[in-house]
């Protein structure tokens, strides 16, 4: 059948499963917003207060659900106010299509009212990008943008499209949802080798990264734990992915568990799946399980031998990887060395003190935990206030902890808590951040009160920019340049102003009655929680060191 190019495009989203989709209009995507008109029906379009917000509400929105998020944007400073986003989602294998117009084909190379070269600019930040030239590649373009997006390791994909492309008339040629179910096949001597490996260790500690909440190799991994009586360590971005279990030891890295550090420093040997080592857990990688055998399971190639030395290593996803491994697996049993880790955990785990009186940040998230469920999703910003969230916040499912970790983007919280509320508007989200993040990207608060999407906003409130001044109170010798903004912000005024409900909490039980409140709340709500501006995140092991020199109290 004959349609204009927007209309090709509209029919390929929904044929790819498309319901949603977050962006902005201008010029030259006004054909492709006149074909969302006609098809809003089909598909549901949230218009955000800025371009960037949409790219963090697509990211949240396919962290959440593990489907592909998509958002759009016109070209020029449209185009360009997505590349954060598109960074976000890229540094932590999110899957995303980012469809940009641009100026005629004609008008390509002439510097051109809102012209830019977004394909160049995104180049380093997607997995793929297109420029679509013709009518007659559009359909096909948008296939394959979709399908490299969610194959191999997931990550951003963008698409050009002029606008005169948008415009002419071409052939549409239904198809069926692009297929992207692969499985690596692992040969039996790889798996029979680190078997064997595994059998002989003695001390034997699994890291695990995002890797297997992508592939929702929870399960799997536990079973592997179970049988062969081995304790796991995760990464920031594996938060959930593993559910709860005795032999689930947490978070490991620079602000993770001293115990689990130590665990990681003494084991002999490391089997490592999904998991990247990030100089945010191998801070000093020379001196990184510097007495262990290293097996790296990754599906990127490209990751093994880049940070870290693998002893062994094999090419897939962790999913792949746990089922043809678990046949190959001895059950055995590390009681004396989980009990020294035991013994690491009661002696050396930095233990917050409790305050009524007061807001600490530990119990601010032990509150939010108590009053929520399980299915509750947390999305997060930024800085203190997402280490805090990450080391309190309860989550024991797959895709209900969102937050940056690779590009570490402040602002991200709010569009990717709207995502999430998107996707799935019967469940709680919260979003977490602190004053600075929240000053980032506050004007999505208008997007969340004109689609009444009931998103909790936790600011915990320092009144500073609170991981950059802990720094300088560690390492600067206390020399505060420009983190105390004195910013006067009233957050519950602001709330009101943008059509939202305001609270204010200076100790625990305001908090309690603030959140107990808001979750009664049919729109969006921001709770105002007053934090001590000398709050550090602890423990924490400095940039560039080794457990050795982990700061604890």
């Amino acid at each position: 059948m004959v349609k204009n190019g927007s209309e090709i495009l509209v029919d390929v989203l929904v044929e790819q499963g498309v319901d949603t989709i977050f962006g902005y209009p201008g010029g030259a995507v006004l054909n492709i917003y006149d074909a969302l008109y006609k098809n809003s029906d089909r598909i549901r379009h949230i218009l955000t207060a800025h371009e960037q917000g949409a790219s963090h509400a697509a990211d949240g929105y396919a962290r959440a659900t593990g489907k592909v998020g998509v958002c759009l944007a016109t070209s020029g400073p449209g185009a360009t106010n997505l590349v954060t986003g598109i960074a976000t989602a890229y540094m932590d294998s999110i899957p995303m299509v980012a469809i940009t117009g641009n100026v005629g084909t004609a008008l390509i190379g002439r510097d051109s009212f809102q012209e830019v070269y977004i394909a160049g600019i995104t180049m380093p930040i997607t997995k793929h990008n297109f420029v679509v030239r013709r009518v007659e590649e559009l359909a096909d373009t948008i296939r394959a943008a979709f399908r490299i997006a969610a194959s191999g390791r997931p990550g951003p994909v963008l698409v050009d499209i002029p606008k005169d492309v948008t415009a002419a008339m071409g052939e549409y040629h239904p198809q069926a949802k692009v297929s992207v179910t692969e499985g690596y096949v692992i040969p039996e001597e790889q798996l029979q080798t680190v078997a064997e490996m595994l059998a002989k260790a003695e001390r034997p500690v699994i890291y695990y990264g995002g890797g297997v909440g992508l592939s929702d190799a929870g399960g799997d991994l536990l079973a592997l734990m179970h049988k062969a009586g081995i304790p796991a360590v995760h990464t920031l971005m594996a938060i959930g992915a593993v559910p709860d279990d005795p032999l689930e030891l947490g978070w490991v890295g620079m602000h993770g568990k001293v115990s689990n550090a130590w665990a990681v420093d003494k084991c002999d040997l490391l089997l490592s799946i999904g998991a990247r080592f990030s100089d945010r857990v191998a801070t000093d990688a020379s001196r990184f399980a510097t007495g262990a055998q290293i097996v790296h399971v990754d599906i990127d190639a490209a990751e093994i031998n880049k940070n870290v030395g693998a002893t062994y290593s094999i090419v897939s996803d962790a999913r792949s990887f746990l089922q043809q491994f678990l046949p190959y697996v001895k059950p055995a049993k590390h009681d004396a060395w989980l009990e020294q880790i035991h013994q690491w955990r009661v002696k050396l785990d930095y233990v917050p003190k409790d305050d009524e009186s007061v807001l600490r940040p530990h119990q601010l998230m032990q509150v939010i935990d108590e009053l929520t469920d399980s299915e509750t999703i947390i999305a997060t910003d930024v800085g203190q206030h997402q280490m805090w969230a990450a080391q309190y916040s309860g989550r024991k499912h797959p895709r209900r902890f969102l937050t940056s970790g690779g590009l570490g983007t402040m602002g991200f919280g709010y569009g990717a808590a709207m995502g999430a509320q998107v996707a799935f508007p019967e469940r709680t989200v919260v979003h977490i951040t602190g004053d600075a993040s929240f000053h980032m990207n506050l004007n999505e608060i208008c997007t969340a009160v004109s689609y009444g999407l009931p998103v909790i906003t936790v600011i915990m409130n320092n009144q500073v920019l609170g991981m950059v001044r802990q720094w300088q109170t560690m390492f600067y010798e206390k020399r505060y340049s420009q983190t105390d903004p004195y910013r006067k912000t009233d957050y519950v005024k602001l709330a009101e102003a943008f059509g939202a409900r305001g609270y204010r909490a200076s100790n625990l039980t305001e908090f309690r009655e603030a959140f107990a409140a808001a979750l009664q709340r049919t729109g969006p709500v921001l709770i105002d929680c007053l934090i001590d501006k000398d709050e550090r995140v602890l423990p924490m092991i400095p940039a560039g060191g080794a457990v050795a020199d982990m700061v604890a109290e």
